[in-house]
């Protein structure tokens, strides 16, 4: 990347950022199992580890928590349920990284996009250059975490590299896959504007309700206070704020019915980290949301073809999450010494042209001169500038 820098190939300022699944050296068929533990013993178990602060993955990988456990399996069960028409060539094993792992490869781990295959995979993580789409920066991360969780590395790698070369980073573009509370705080911290479009399931505001910032609360079209009551965590771990009515002021309220039905109170759920993204939808609103999706895609997604395709990034032929990284950073730094070879060999070409255009522009210029001063003469057959008369004419008319 050096090189491509000090070829002036590196702009620095805006860089788009995706990732890619790269199938692991292991078969779904070497899952097996983890040894389920009780919740008593998980409990000593973090608290040995706090005291010591010596966490062993490996270990951490093979074993799961009773409760934990249950949950994966009462999910299960639903899905036999729904898919129990279905051959089973179409919904595979019913399998979980909470629950499994695979004996020849335990860092590999097992995801699946739509109209892909369920198999073990690793994530890699690209960052792009928009000025000449050189990659910034590749990492690799477990294959079952977020894109939107891989974010805060992948941006604070891509600064160091940057940074060497005195270059710094402005702007960020990425799908909506990256949109969380923690990837947009990171944004703001290193004082990079991020154009992600923010997930689903955002709401910008409350249709019949507007919000008090000073007091912390929700209004209601008909005066009635929403204020903020306590703080509560879901099923994935996203802590949100509960904001809550009184019985009191809903009970005798003409809209009770269109506005809460049977329940006795109106209760809005927000997450904490709403105001990150109200910033971040405050600001795609003032950009061509088109024209951000078009550079996005036209600048990473070739990369990622390429690398995939004819870098052989498509599958990693080691094991262990170290070894997968080698490979996939090799894969990247010929993507980049081909890019510099073909940058060099097109100057090399376009300096060619240039003289060319210039020989030929002289040549022009003198025969024009010469016309000019000869229009009363019949022009003599011969050579003039080592080309014949009607050679030279030629030219002139062309």
């Amino acid at each position: 990347m050096k090189q491509c820098i000090d070829k002036g190939m590196v702009a620095g300022r805006r860089q788009v950022m995706d990732s890619v699944a790269v199938k692991a050296n292991a078969s779904i068929d070497s899952l097996i199992e983890k040894e389920i533990l009780d919740d008593t013993s998980v409990y000593a178990d973090e608290l040995s580890n706090e005291e010591e602060q010596n966490n062993d993955d490996e270990k951490e990988n093979k074993t799961v928590s009773a409760t934990r456990y249950k949950a994966v399996e009462l999910h299960h069960q639903w899905k036999a349920k729904a898919y129990k028409d279905m051959p089973k060539r179409k919904h595979g094993k019913f399998v979980s990284n909470h629950t499994h792992y695979s004996s020849t490869d335990p860092d590999a781990r097992v995801s699946v996009k739509p109209g892909k295959p369920r198999q073990l995979n690793y994530t890699a993580q690209v960052s792009v250059d928009t000025a000449h789409h050189v990659i910034t920066q590749i990492q690799t991360d477990h294959a079952d975490k977020r894109d939107s969780q891989c974010l805060p590395s992948l941006v604070n790698n891509t600064i160091d590299n940057l940074k060497e070369e005195g270059l710094q980073i402005e702007e960020v573009y990425a799908d909506a896959g990256y949109s969380s509370g923690e990837a947009l705080k990171s944004l703001e911290e290193n004082n990079i504007t991020g154009y992600i479009p923010n997930f689903g399931q955002y709401k910008p505001s409350r249709e019949g309700f507007s919000y008090d910032k000073e007091n912390d609360r929700y209004v209601c079209s008909q005066g009635k206070y929403l204020p903020f009551k306590k703080l509560t965590t879901t099923s994935l771990g996203y802590k949100m704020k509960v904001y809550r009515s009184s019985a009191k002021d809903c009970g005798p309220c003409p809209l009770r019915s269109v506005c809460i039905g049977k329940s006795d109170f109106k209760k809005i759920d927000d997450s904490i980290d709403k105001p990150y993204y109200d910033r971040m939808h405050a600001r795609l609103q003032t950009v061509n949301r088109e024209k951000t999706r078009q550079l996005r895609s036209s600048t990473v997604e070739p990369v990622l073809g390429t690398l995939v395709n004819y870098l052989a990034m498509r599958r990693v032929n080691t094991r262990g999450i170290k070894q997968a990284n080698k490979c996939i950073i090799m894969s990247a730094i010929a993507y980049n010494l081909k890019k510099l070879l073909k940058w060099e060999q097109r100057k090399r070409n376009t300096a060619v042209m240039a003289m060319k255009t210039a020989e030929k522009s002289l040549c022009v210029y003198i025969l024009m001169l010469w016309s000019s001063m000869n229009t009363y003469r019949t022009p003599q057959p011969g050579f003039i500038f080592g080309c014949s008369t009607n050679q030279a004419t030629g030219f002139f008319l062309q």
